[in-house]
């Protein structure tokens, strides 16, 4: 019979080989970001990962095939065109790109403007944590990949997030925020993560420890296309672009520090052209070297004729009936005069091939 010291030893063997067996309890210790960020992409982590374990689950396998079967089509239909439009149209690259209004739409910025240095995203979508695999077992695991696969399906689908979908998914899944979506889209475009960091951005436009108050919160990723290839840095800051939010933070302080950059808006609820965001759209207009836009961005009156060198692609049908009101008919006279090329892939709200309109505004030389 064993005595009371005894009995007390065991039970803490016990409790400490059941922790040791439990689905995750381990899975947590030692997964990199890159790790994590593949398991949640659908693609094989590490053969020395701790994750490696969750991949033979149904859940987990299920999710895989459906990304994968998600990803051949839209490469087919989108991105591959995309980056070809890219590479014959955008010549002078600037190392840094700021996309307003984007979500964590990493997976756009990135096909249209590969192999930059700094990438700048904003949106009001919460960070988030850093994304973690276990530690909830593996009884919800299967729901918590298929909250994610939602979070992304109309990104893949349409090209862009829908907002209230947004607010939904990215504060009732499992993953929350916006984390675990840059972290799928950054290993489906092959890149590894190398760091992962929660920071802030202070009045001074300063990044500071995450937490800290008064400051835009956000994260920082560093990551690279592949072995041997230079790190990248990309940026998503939670806050508020418009008049009214920027004089509280000091995010365009921020993003001027980091130089030349180019621009791209896409599907961003026309929000550039009132005058509640007037000091983001003047920004970008004196800060960018040159601007890929949807209609739904800086309205086409801004860009003055003898600062900007205006080359439309595609067609331009007016906006969704969602946003009939922000119509352009300097615009239309634009794409009438011009006999612009036609686009063969769809992206923004006219999504579908053959209706959507990109303009791409070049700054003259001086």
């Amino acid at each position: 019979m064993l005595s009371r010291r005894n009995l007390a030893i065991a039970t803490c063997l016990l409790a400490l080989l059941a922790l040791a067996s439990a689905p995750g309890a381990w899975a947590i210790e030692g997964a990199k970001a890159d790790d994590v960020a593949r398991f949640l992409a659908g693609r094989q982590p590490a053969a020395n990962s701790p994750l490696l374990s969750f991949t033979r689950d149904p859940a987990w396998q299920h999710h895989a095939r459906a990304l994968d079967q998600a990803w051949v089509g839209l490469e087919q239909r989108r991105l591959a065109k995309i980056r070809a439009w890219s590479a014959a149209n955008l010549t002078d690259p600037q190392p840094v790109v700021l996309y307003m209004f984007s979500g964590p739409d990493f997976l756009y910025v990135d096909a249209f403007f590969p192999n930059r240095t700094t990438y700048v995203l904003s949106g009001l979508e919460p960070v988030g944590q850093l994304p973690k695999v276990g530690d909830a077992g593996r009884r919800s695991l299967g729901s918590g990949l298929a909250g994610l696969r939602e979070s992304v399906g109309s990104s893949i689908n349409y090209s862009f997030f829908k907002t209230k979908q947004m607010r939904a998914t990215f504060s009732t899944n499992q993953y929350k925020g916006v984390l675990p979506v840059l972290y799928l889209f950054l290993a489906r475009s092959g890149k590894t993560i190398h760091e992962v960091t929660l920071v802030g951005i202070d009045a001074d436009g300063k990044l500071v420890p995450a937490g800290t108050r008064d400051v835009a919160q956000g994260a920082k990723i560093v990551f690279s296309g592949g072995e041997g290839t230079a790190q990248q840095t990309l940026y998503y800051v939670q806050t508020d672009v418009s008049d009214h939010g920027l004089r509280k933070t000091g995010f365009l302080k921020f993003c001027e520090e980091l130089g030349a950059a180019d621009g791209f808006i896409k599907s961003a609820s026309y929000l550039l052209h009132a005058d509640s965001f007037s000091k983001m759209r003047n920004f970008l207009l004196d800060r960018t070297v040159s601007m890929v836009q949807d209609d739904s961005g800086i309205p086409i009156r801004y860009f003055r004729s003898e600062e900007w060198r205006l080359r439309p692609f595609g067609s331009y049908r007016g906006p969704i009936p969602l946003f009939t009101s922000r119509y352009q008919s300097k615009l239309s006279d634009v794409y009438r005069k011009a006999n612009p090329p036609r686009l063969d892939f769809g992206v923004g709200y006219r999504w579908r091939p053959n209706e959507s309109n990109l303009l791409l505004a070049v700054k003259a030389a001086k």
